[in-house]
């Protein structure tokens, strides 16, 4: 039967067989109320609160359906659960005190069982023989092996409910993720849909917003039709110029960075906004040979203003120190080495002296013998032989391949000596009659030595150098050990094995006579000779400086610094001296030279990326800020002299209007543009899908509304499109709006103050009647209304709204209107197209219902929302052909092309406070 419900959830106690199930499901439910995806929708509408939710997923309809795509694990927790409540309820049952026998028996089991791990046979005979009484005195007495049986009976009981315990919290962990993921959690974001109603998606919900604060963080950028094109037309050519144009904002930066990115040589510079030709190719020079060094793992060269003598102290200092902590440990532990081994080395040389000397003797006379009879004309085959030798030991002069064969051999040789004398020193051991024999007797007479040798291997594997097995690939693959390569473990480790071996060798006096044999020095000298052919062995010469990256310093010396040379010669008699001086300094190098030799040296960096299938990528940048397009392919034209490098694409961003000046080329005449650039890449205002992405990408969770809100506003520029989605969030966070009604009015009204504002300034600028002042006090009414910001509907700013937005000056000047110069015309033409713009916005973002209407909307081919964007590009070309291109738009939405009746007569009073409603956005 199962338990009464006392701690579970009383709405759901009902609903399961037992009372964990109920309080596992609540502890989900609050698991899923904590999650960031439902606790940020939480209080954002009134009746969407956590109790709300909370009731509603603890009613008997939506346990149900929580419960039924978990019903595997769920049975599966049930039936463990089961058994691990029947086995409960039987141990309390069967449960008694623990009975003193069974404590006994127990203790003297234990006893016996460490003798057993810890002593010898001896000492677990003697250790067993308390355990065996102690289980017959418990056998003869009936009580006592009753309540022994019993005890023990419970034990094993309590090691089946524990073990039962863990499966069943094992399962019971395993359902409630399973709930998590496919029950409540799907469930609850359902729920908290219903409980916000109608238009969730007008919430302003994103999981964060951290690529939003970050714009030029190279993560979150995403590849486009642009970034695909650019790299189309890299690939297809193995050099050449290729300009980027585009509108400011368009992401033409992103795209030379992104190139340079996946190039295998590449270098980004600026253009200077007052450029002088020379001192831009002298800084690219520069800039260059500072990042071919840098990739080579070179230091730039440092042009300090110190002396002579202080650079070369500071550069030295360094140097001094490591050689000074070598001789400080090396000189004295060479001579304990030399003083140790002396003795060995000195009989080993007595021992071996005269076989060696009278060896190398007879090679000696052999070979001068034979050189003397080819000298002598007596061996001719020998001679021939000798000849060819020196002709082809000539010929193989220049062979890399030599060199390396023989770098290859003496390594191999030195490897392979070396290994041998290390393995010879423990082996030549075996072959000791004497060592044998003492270490036999002793090993014998106590088994410790065993201990000791083993501790002794332990101890020589750890003091081995770490990188044997990249000496000795045939070595088998051994297990690895985590901290094996701890250095401070590795040296621990060794403290330990050392002082437990001498701790056990010095229980054995008699082993003096097998440390002390007299040939365990010389072993000694054989080891430690054979670890340092070991180490010479695995020694690779520095190679040689490439030429380039001498060059690439060189030049750096030469372009950043004057050197002077003095010679001073003195002649006379000692009476009269006479000195003559000279001075020799060498002179910057022109422009010419400048320009060849930075092509020479890019010419040759490209050439070696090339070969080895690189990619050399010049990326020259803001160009376009340089001024007037005239500037800028005045620049273009200075800087040709550096274009057209085999096998370097050179990239450079440059205006519109550049980029249209070689669209025309030829037409009518040919321009710098024609010889300076090999195509030209027009990167264009991302679409609505575009935009969505970017945002998704820096503002993961963002609606699809306010996607659209920010591509609108921003005309599909990615550096606007990311600035607008910013200033969503700022708004949000300034106001604590979170409805898409509230945001984007206070958004769209923010904007269009701002730059009202600025319109304001040149229209102040003009020359003014007052026959034309009406249409300043238009513009007057509408900041006024705008002085005070909110997001509530106001018939007074849509009155202010609509008297500039449709404001027609021939008809409310009149005569006047024939006034006004041209300038000022266009000027007010402009003002009222961007107005009618923001109000077209405004109509269609601030009012509820986006997703209805804008279904609605869809049917016209004039309400795809990513005309809105359009509209914003087209404001920037001129406001006569952007006001149809509006009111088409606002035709499709359901919004009034024209002004209301009674919505121009009369200026709307202005707006003299905050509305009470909401507090000031400043």
């Amino acid at each position: 039967m199962p338990r009464p419900h006392r701690s579970a959830p009383w709405q759901i106690a009902d609903l399961f067989a037992h009372e964990r199930e109920a309080i596992a499901y609540a502890a989900v439910v609050d698991t899923c109320l904590a999650e960031p995806a439902v606790a940020r929708r939480l209080g954002k509408r009134p009746q969407a609160t956590a109790e709300n939710v909370r009731a509603a997923m603890l009613t008997e309809a939506n346990v149900r359906r929580a419960l039924q795509p978990c019903e595997e694990s769920r049975r599966r927790f049930q039936g463990l659960l089961g058994r691990f409540e029947a086995t409960r309820l039987r141990r309390e049952y069967v449960h008694d005190p623990v009975a003193p026998a069974t404590v006994v028996l127990c203790l003297l089991g234990l006893f016996f069982l460490g003798a057993l791990a810890v002593a010898s046979w001896t000492v677990v005979g003697l250790a067993a023989l308390p355990p065996a009484l102690a289980a017959l005195a418990v056998h003869r007495n009936p009580l006592w092996r009753m309540r022994v049986r019993h005890n023990l009976s419970e034990a094993a009981l309590a090691a089946v409910l524990w073990i039962r315990g863990e499966r069943a919290g094992s399962a019971e962990r395993r359902w409630r993720r399973d709930l998590q993921l496919h029950g409540v959690g799907p469930l609850m974001e359902r729920v908290v849909e219903a409980l916000l109603g109608d238009d969730v998606d007008s919430l302003l919900l994103p999981d964060s917003y951290d690529g939003l604060r970050s714009p030029r963080n190279r993560q979150y950028v995403i590849g486009n039709e642009a970034a695909r094109q650019l790299a189309r037309k890299v690939a297809q050519r193995e050099g050449g110029t290729i300009a980027v144009s585009g509108p400011r904002g368009a992401g033409k930066t992103t795209l030379l960075e992104s190139c340079a990115e996946e190039a295998d040589f590449a270098v980004v510079v600026q253009a200077p906004a007052s450029y002088s030709p020379y001192e831009f190719l002298l800084s690219l020079y520069i800039t260059v040979c500072e990042r071919y060094l840098t990739e080579h793992g070179q230091d730039v060269p440092e042009f300090a203003r110190l002396s002579a003598f202080r650079r070369a102290a500071r550069s030295a200092g360094p140097a001094l120190r490591r050689v000074t902590r070598f001789l400080l440990f090396a000189l004295p532990a060479g001579a304990l080495v030399v003083l140790g081994l002396g003795a060995a080395t000195r009989s080993a040389g007595v021992r071996y002296d005269d076989p060696a000397l009278d060896t190398a003797q007879d090679l000696w006379d052999g070979l001068t013998d034979t050189t003397v009879a080819v000298w002598r004309g007596e061996r001719v085959g020998q001679a021939l032989a000798a000849t060819l030798a020196g002709v082809l030991l000539w010929r193989l002069r220049r062979s890399a391949r030599l060199g390396s064969l023989l770098s290859t051999g003496l390594k191999g040789v030195s490897l392979l000596a070396g290994y041998a004398l290390v393995v010879s020193a423990p082996v030549s051991l075996l072959f000791d009659d004497d060592v044998r024999r003492n270490a036999r007797d002793l090993v014998g007479q106590s088994p410790e030595m065993l201990v000791a040798l083993a501790v002794g291997v332990g101890l020589a594997a750890l003091m081995l150098p770490r990188d044997l097995e990249a000496h000795v690939g045939a070595l088998p693959a051994l297990p690895a050990i985590p901290l094996a390569d701890d250095r401070r473990f590795r040296r621990g480790l060794t403290g330990v094995l050392l002082v437990a071996d001498l701790y056990l060798l010095s229980r054995e006096p008699s082993l003096g006579s097998v440390v002390t044999d007299t040939g365990n020095p010389l072993r000694a000298a054989g080891l430690l000779l054979g670890l340092v052919l070991i180490r010479a062995g695995s020694w690779t010469a520095p190679r040689p400086e490439a030429p380039l990256v001498t060059r690439c310093r060189n030049q750096l010396y030469r372009l950043q610094t004057v050197q002077t040379s003095a010679t001073a010669v003195t002649t006379g008699p000692p009476q009269l001296l006479a000195a003559h001086t000279t001075s020799l300094s060498t002179v910057p190098p022109t422009m010419p030279e400048l320009v060849s030799d930075f092509r020479e040296l890019l010419t040759d960096i490209a050439r070696e990326r090339f070969l080895r299938r690189g990619r050399v990528v010049i990326a020259i940048d803001e160009v376009d800020r340089l001024g007037s397009d005239a500037q800028a392919l005045e620049f273009l034209g200075e800087i040709k002299a550096i274009l057209g490098v085999p096998h370097v694409h050179c990239l450079i961003s440059v205006a519109e209007d550049v980029g249209a000046s070689f669209v025309r080329r030829g037409l009518p005449h040919r321009g710098v543009t024609d010889s300076s650039l090999d195509d030209i890449l027009h990167v264009q205002p991302c679409t609505l899908t575009e935009s969505k992405d970017i945002l998704q990408r820096r503002a993961p969770g963002l609606s699809e509304p306010y996607s659209l809100l920010a591509h609108a506003l921003s005309g599909g520029l990615p550096r606007d499109l990311i600035r607008y989605g910013l200033r969503i969030m700022e708004i949000e966070d300034k106001t604590r709006f979170f409805e898409l009604t509230d945001i984007s009015r206070q958004m769209i009204l923010e904007e269009l103050a701002e730059t009202l504002a600025g319109f304001r300034t040149l229209l102040a600028k003009q020359q003014w009647t007052p026959e034309t002042s009406a249409v300043l006090l238009s513009f007057r009414a509408l900041m006024a209304q705008l002085r005070h910001l909110c997001p509530c509907p106001s018939a007074d700013l849509h009155r202010a709204l609509h008297q500039v937005a449709f404001q027609d000056l021939d008809g409310r000047l009149g005569a006047a209107a024939g006034t006004l110069p041209e300038p000022t015309r266009l000027l007010v033409d402009e003002a009222s197209a961007y107005v009618l713009f923001s109000l077209t916005l405004l109509d269609i973002f601030g009012r509820p219902d986006l997703t209805r209407r804008r279904a609605a909307a869809g049917g016209s081919p004039d309400g795809d929302p990513d005309l809105l964007a359009q509209a914003r590009q087209e404001l920037e070309i001129s406001p006569y052909s952007a006001r149809p291109l509006i009111t088409a738009i606002r035709s499709a939405w359901g919004l009034s092309a024209t002004p209301p009746e009674g919505a121009l007569p009369g200026l709307p009073s202005p707006r003299s406070a905050s509305c009470p409603r909401h507090t000031p956005t400043g």
